[in-house]
């Protein structure tokens, strides 16, 4: 067994086994277990060093995942409360356990932002299953981010087209580059996530590759054509484009199924760290893969 098998296994039994967390928060969970122990991710924080950071490592994330888990299941119960809300006040309704839940990771971690993005897709996700479930419709992956799409509905428009005063790093960088970020995957219902990683990680399980090579692979297409806001907060536009460009180099000579392929993203982490660049947005998007996998 793989050290990625290994350190799963654990952190399942250690964050998971005590909590009885109903199977979507579960879910949710070891979706976030599964994307730290993922390794080498370039330049994010794994078990092999800490990216391109300096103020959070493996263990800083370990803290974070036990302290918001316990959150999941509130984010799913508010879903089934408010199932009959419109979609403005599903949402508005939903951020107050968002802020709380981000309070319990910032305690957790002495004020490192480790899980933010992860906590507004997880809340949102677990909010559509906990809907759909009361309603009784049909939960799999279409209707789940279907659901999500309906909830935020306008959402990159009411938040970063307008002239906030906020002037957030999103806003910014959508002015500047017309990026949506992590808001725009929501709206769309994760379309990058349904459109890309989803079917290639989907197609590496059926063709017999374990979990920790087909997630690998999954990543490497994330970062080939995910527009990471997070890789364009710390080296511009050129740094997305960087990364995107390496990355299509690997998946051209095949990524993960190439006998070098490990080494190859070794070799990318280390030009990632010297470089400051940290795809942060799709690491996400990871979790969230895994995640929709298993519906």
């Amino acid at each position: 067994m793989s050290t990625y098998f290994q350190q799963v296994s654990q952190l399942e039994s250690e964050l998971i086994d005590d909590n009885n967390l109903c199977l979507p928060a579960q879910l949710a969970t070891k979706a976030l277990i599964r994307e730290i122990c993922l390794s080498p991710k370039p330049g994010l924080v794994d078990m092999n060093n800490n990216g391109s950071h300096r103020d959070m490592n493996f263990q800083t994330f370990i803290q974070s995942i036990r302290a918001i888990s316990i959150w999941f299941e509130k984010f799913y119960q508010y879903g089934k409360q408010a199932a009959f809300n419109d979609h403005h006040a599903f949402l508005k309704g939903i951020r107050p356990i968002g802020q709380q839940c981000e309070q319990a990771m910032y305690v957790a971690t002495n004020q490192v932002n480790t899980h933010k993005g992860g906590i507004f897709a997880f809340g949102l996700l677990l909010g559509a299953i906990g809907k759909l479930e009361l309603l009784a419709l049909p939960v799999n992956v279409q209707a789940i981010c279907s659901e999500v799409a309906v909830i935020c509905q306008g959402i990159v428009n009411n938040e970063l087209k307008q002239n906030n005063l906020t002037n957030s790093v999103g806003e910014k960088l959508f002015k500047q580059h017309h990026l949506s970020g992590a808001r725009g995957e929501a709206e769309s219902g994760y379309a990058t996530v349904r459109t890309i990683s989803l079917p290639i990680f989907n197609r590496m399980q059926q063709d017999g590759y374990n979990e920790e090579i087909s997630l690998l692979q999954a990543m490497l297409y994330l970062l080939a054509y995910n527009q990471d806001t997070n890789l364009v907060s710390r080296g511009g536009i050129d740094g997305l484009n960087f990364v995107q460009q390496q990355a299509q180099k690997l998946i051209s000579q095949n990524g993960m199924i190439h006998p070098n392929g490990c080494q190859c993203l070794y070799e990318l982490d280390k030009q990632l760290i010297n470089l400051n660049l940290s795809p942060g947005g799709s690491a996400d998007l990871i979790a969230i893969t895994w995640f929709l996998s298993q519906y």
